[in-house]
């Protein structure tokens, strides 16, 4: 497959997580939605991790931040440092069997988090309740599912 081609897979991949970012929920369980660009990211930051970088975080990260709302930068810092850190552990993630992965993506879903939570008590000076953390679990829980799928979809289209 053509670079630009495999580009357009990584971009589609990233879009739908998007739409599952900002589907519509009902209030109570908007706390529980996981991070699914985040996932997304993370995974082709430990597949491709010479295609997919701190750039492509912060881009994901700004254009999730005026699809959701939020204070413009916010998921963009988060998912840049989210996506270094995936790529400076991608060789060893990668050889862990699924639990040991999913609580490695916990700990990287738990840092976007905290730079939320760092942000939000930055300029709002509220803490969210403690649901707020439930997403990170759930992103963790549903990893193994998310990395199946994401690399079916890469070598199906065969994304190198």
């Amino acid at each position: 497959m053509s670079t630009g081609q495999g580009r357009l897979i990584i971009v589609v991949t990233v879009c739908v997580a998007m739409l599952l970012a900002i589907l519509p929920m009902p209030d109570w369980a908007r706390p529980f939605r996981p991070p699914w660009v985040t996932l997304v990211l993370i995974y082709w930051a430990i597949a491709l991790p010479h295609r997919v970088g701190v750039g492509s975080g912060f881009v994901a990260g700004i254009v999730l931040d005026v699809l959701t709302g939020a204070l413009l930068g916010q998921h963009a810092l988060a998912m840049s440092v989210v996506v270094f850190i995936a790529i400076q552990l991608h060789q060893r993630i990668r050889v862990f069997p699924f639990w040991q992965q999913s609580l490695g993506i916990l700990v990287l879903l738990i840092v976007e988090h905290l730079f939320g939570l760092w942000i939000t008590g930055a300029t709002r000076g509220t803490a969210p309740a403690l649901q707020y953390w439930a997403g990170p679990f759930i992103g963790a829980l549903l990893w193994p599912w998310t990395f199946v799928t994401l690399r079916k979809v890469r070598r199906h289209f065969k994304v190198t």
